[in-house]
């Protein structure tokens, strides 16, 4: 088999690297023509090594159900220009300025995955219900207090999930802005509203970003160690690996990883389920009528949403996937996204549709690297709608909605809504 027969038009290539094509949704016509013409095909785009793009929901899974094969520590888990590889293997010898959960493979996966994973199962999770609830009525009840318009997302979506996953850590409360400013511009580098202010680049940038959540870190690092809470924060700040404390490095890309991705995605996910619920009215009434319906709309809030739009993969060897020979050291991009609205597995795939069942989407990944933190997800996305349905009688659009420019992670930014109360 040629080259040319799997390789993709440049017309493609080119959405799957431009941030902007994600803020203004082309991105889902190129997945869209994919999965119908090249699901799994070579994009050889200017300025990028040469990575696969891997769009169906079955060939998804088959590359995280092999986590030996298709590596995460080799190389950047999301998609980087070969000027930003190089410079980030210039600054820190290897690929990324942390070592994250998402960036490690066997047997160190397993291992520090285990430090923390008792925390987010759903029987621990039921003892901080009530906390939980306790701040999804406090946002509620800003609505209330908004005179029937407000940003939903600046207003709620950012603050809530924020607020939880603090108080988890055991960050307080004066912390939170810092800490949402700083995860804006850690996922946001390619967002003009959100891109750290005075970075001559985005390596810059991420490295200025590192830098200062390590800063804030390590002072609550040695807090933790000289007076240990029974928070998240002293379980990390405390953590051994085979009887050796884990370096600053792993505690800090420990933290990070918490205190970012465990509010954002949360964040654009209930965005983007209010979102749909602006643009489809009637499911709106659907499920104030029923609220046994939430949890079956939250899920589908996540995968309409996606947030984490891919990861990439690093395969260790030679091996065959799907009819394509992948060669060791290829770089494959997982398209949960795309994944999530394939008409092999989704009926109807591009509508909202609150009680959808099954839904097998891939928004939290699958196998080895399953989302640590998806129960504690839902859970919160499920009592902030169950607070908000109480007290609204109506929501609409207010203004045009905009979504964050981002290939790697992104959700609605601005969400402007008009409501009527009870």
């Amino acid at each position: 088999m040629s080259a040319t027969s799997y390789a993709i038009p440049e017309t493609i290539t080119t959405v799957l690297t431009d941030p902007t094509a994600y803020g203004d949704r082309r991105i889902f016509d190129a997945y869209r023509w994919l999965r119908a013409n090249q699901p799994l095909g070579l994009a050889e785009a200017r300025g990028f090594s040469p990575f696969w793009v891997v769009t169906r929901h079955a060939d998804v899974q088959t590359v995280s159900q092999q986590p030996k094969l298709f590596r995460s520590s080799d190389r950047a888990v999301a998609l980087l220009s070969r000027k930003a590889e190089a410079k980030i293997a210039e600054a820190t010898g290897g690929n990324g300025f942390l070592r994250t959960l998402v960036q490690m493979d066997a047997p160190d996966h397993p291992k520090f995955r285990a430090l923390t994973q008792k925390w987010f199962t759903p029987g621990n999770l039921r003892g901080i219900e009530g906390k939980i609830r306790d701040i999804a009525r406090n946002y509620a009840d800003r609505l209330v207090a908004s005179d029937g318009r407000c940003d939903f997302v600046s207003e709620v979506a950012l603050g809530f999930p924020l607020r939880v996953v603090m108080s988890i850590l055991g960050v307080a409360p004066e912390h939170e802005p810092k800490m949402l400013r700083l995860t804006q511009e850690f996922f946001g580098v390619k967002d003009p509203d959100a891109a750290r202010k005075g970075a001559t680049d985005g390596v810059t940038a991420l490295s200025d970003v590192i830098a200062e959540f390590g800063e804030f870190f390590s002072a609550i690092v040695a807090d933790r160690r000289a007076n240990p809470t029974e928070d998240l924060a002293s379980i990390i700040a405390n953590a051994c690996i085979d009887g050796a404390p884990i370096s600053d490095l792993d505690a800090l890309s420990y933290f990070v990883t918490i205190a970012t991705a465990g509010h954002d995605t949360t964040s654009s996910s209930s965005a983007g389920g209010m979102w749909a619920l602006c643009e489809h009215p009637e499911k709106f009434d659907k499920l104030k009528a029923d609220p046994a319906l939430i949890p079956g709309f939250v899920d589908e809030a996540i995968r309409w949403t996606t947030p984490v739009k891919h990861f990439m993969r690093t395969a260790a060897d030679d091996t065959d996937l799907a009819g394509r020979p992948i060669r060791r050291g290829d770089w494959l991009m997982l398209c949960y996204a795309s994944a999530n609205r394939d008409e092999a597995v989704f009926q109807d795939p591009d509508a909202f549709l609150i009680d959808r069942s099954p839904n097998r989407h891939l928004a939290f990944g699958y196998g080895a690297h399953l989302c640590l933190g998806q129960y504690l997800a839902k859970l919160e996305m499920r009592i902030l709608f169950e607070e908000l349905l109480q007290r609204l009688s109506s929501v609409e659009f207010d203004g045009s909605g905009a979504m964050t420019v981002s290939w790697f992670v992104n959700g609605p930014k601005r969400l402007p809504i008009r409501y009527r109360l009870h």
